[in-house]
C-alpha cells in the first residue's frame, strides 16, 4: 500500500470509531476485509489510527473538522505534511482538498490541546496539579515497551542477551534491574526465543515497580487476575502459593499455559470459589485506565461522567469483598492504571472508614516518573 492508500484506510477505520465503534474492532475487520494488506500496512494503519485517536481534539481542531478526513488533514498540519501528498485522488488515496478543507486550518484552544473532554478536566487537573498539562502532552505519544526479565528462568543480562538474539535491543531502567525497555525491535517480542522460553514476559514499568513494592509473602490471592501478569510477578518474587481469580474466567484462559512457559505453579479459582485467608491480596480494579490512554486512546473519548461513578462504586464492592480473604496482619493491595482521585487516594480513604485496614505505603506513578499512570495503596489488616 502507498502511504496514501494507508491514510485512506485510517480515514476509514476513524470514521467507524467516531460512529462508535471500539478501535480494536474496527481496525479488525478492516484487516479481515482488505486481504492485500500486509502486514507492513497493517501495523502502520494502526499506528496512523491510534496516533490520531491520541490527539484527537487537537487534529480535528487542525483539520476542520471531527472526522477521520479532518483527522488525517490534521496530522498532515501537525507534522508538517504536505496535504497534496496525501489527498491526492489517486485510486485507493483520499480525494483531492475542497477549498474550505484548505482553509479550514485553526489552532487548537488551550483545552483542545489537553486533548481530553472537556467534563474531565477539572479532574485531571485536582488529581495532578502543576503536571496536568505535561502528563496529559506524555499520553498524546506511543507508549513504550517493557518487559519484565523472569528471573526465574534468567537474569536480567541473560535475558537481554536473548532478546539481542532475535534482533530485539532492550535496555534496563535505572528504577528496576528486571524492567527492561525495547528500544529496537519491539514488534519481533511476541515471535522471538526469549518470549518462548520465559525468559521474559510483557508487562508495563510501572505495574513492575509497584509489583516490587509489595511485601515478600508465603501466600497471595490474585482477586482480578485478568491475565495474570501481576501473579506471575509475584511468583518470580518468591511467592510460593498464589491463587488467580477473575469475575470473568475467560480472562485467565491464557494463565496457565503463561505460567508454563515462566517456570511458576499456581492455582485458577472459579469465579466465586475462592476459599481460605492470605497474607496478601492483590485486587488489581477495572477502572477509567486513564494511566494507560496512550495504549487504549479511544477509551479516554468513550468515558463519561456516570461511567466513571459506576466503575467507583464497582470498585469499593471488590475492595469489600477481596477484604474478607486477608488473613489476620495481612496485606491487602489496592492497584488502578488511573490517575483519578475517584479512583484513587477517595476510594482508599472511604475504604479504611468502613473497614479495620491501616495505611502501610502508596505509591503514584505517571509517564513522568515512570511509564504508565499507576496507583498503588498498600494496607494491613490491625
Amino acid at each position: 500500500m502507498t502511504p496514501a492508500a494507508r491514510a485512506q484506510a485510517a480515514i476509514t477505520v476513524l470514521d467507524q470509531v467516531l460512529s462508535g465503534e471500539a478501535a480494536e474492532a474496527a481496525l479488525i475487520r478492516w484487516a479481515r476485509n482488505s486481504r492485500f494488506a500486509g502486514s507492513g500496512d497493517r501495523a502502520a494503519v494502526r499506528d496512523i489510527v491510534f496516533d490520531a485517536l491520541r490527539r484527537m481534539r487537537s487534529r480535528a481542531a487542525l483539520g476542520g473538522a471531527l472526522s477521520g478526513r479532518g483527522l488525517i488533514l490534521g496530522m498532515c498540519r501537525d507534522e508538517g505534511t504536505d496535504p497534496a501528498q496525501v489527498f491526492t485522488g489517486a485510486p485507493y488515496a483520499p480525494a483531492m482538498l475542497e477549498p474550505a478543507e484548505v482553509q479550514s486550518q485553526r489552532a487548537p484552544s488551550p483545552a483542545e490541546a489537553m486533548d481530553l473532554p472537556d467534563w474531565m478536566q477539572p479532574f485531571w487537573r485536582d488529581a495532578l496539579g502543576e503536571t496536568a498539562a505535561d502528563v496529559a502532552a506524555a499520553l498524546r505519544d506511543r507508549a513504550p515497551v517493557w518487559l519484565r526479565a523472569n528471573t526465574l528462568r534468567a537474569s536480567p543480562d541473560e535475558a537481554l542477551a536473548a532478546l539481542e538474539r532475535d534482533g530485539i535491543v532492550a535496555r534496563p531502567s535505572a528504577k528496576l534491574a528486571s524492567a527492561l525497555e525495547v528500544i529496537e525491535g519491539a514488534r519481533r517480542v511476541a515471535a522471538s526465543g526469549a518470549y518462548a522460553d520465559g525468559l521474559v514476559e510483557l508487562q508495563d514499568l510501572s505495574p513492575q515497580l509497584a509489583c516490587a513494592a509489595l511485601p515478600r509473602v508465603g501466600s497471595a490471592l490474585d482477586y482480578c487476575a485478568g491475565g495474570g501478569g501481576k501473579a506471575l510477578a509475584l511468583a518470580a518474587a518468591g511467592v510460593t502459593r498464589i491463587v488467580a481469580h477473575d469475575v470473568e474466567a475467560s480472562r485467565m484462559a491464557d494463565l496457565p499455559a503463561r505460567a508454563k512457559r515462566a517456570g511458576v505453579r499456581l492455582r485458577l479459582a472459579a469465579p466465586g470459589r475462592v476459599e481460605g485467608k492470605f497474607d496478601l491480596v492483590l485486587t488489581d480494579v477495572p477502572c477509567s485506565g486513564s494511566g494507560t490512554w496512550r495504549r487504549t486512546p479511544d477509551a479516554k473519548w468513550r468515558l463519561d461522567r456516570a461511567g466513571l461513578d459506576r466503575l467507583v462504586a464497582l470498585q469499593a464492592r471488590i475492595m469489600d469483598e477481596a477484604a474478607a480473604f486477608v488473613a489476620p496482619g495481612g496485606h491487602l493491595a489496592y492497584m488502578t492504571c488511573s490517575v483519578f482521585e475517584q479512583e484513587n487516594a477517595e476510594q482508599i480513604a472511604a475504604f479504611r472508614a468502613r473497614s479495620d485496614f491501616e495505611p502501610v505505603s502508596e505509591l503514584r506513578l505517571t509517564p513522568l516518573n515512570a511509564s504508565d499512570g499507576f496507583y498503588l495503596a498498600l494496607m494491613r489488616r490491625r
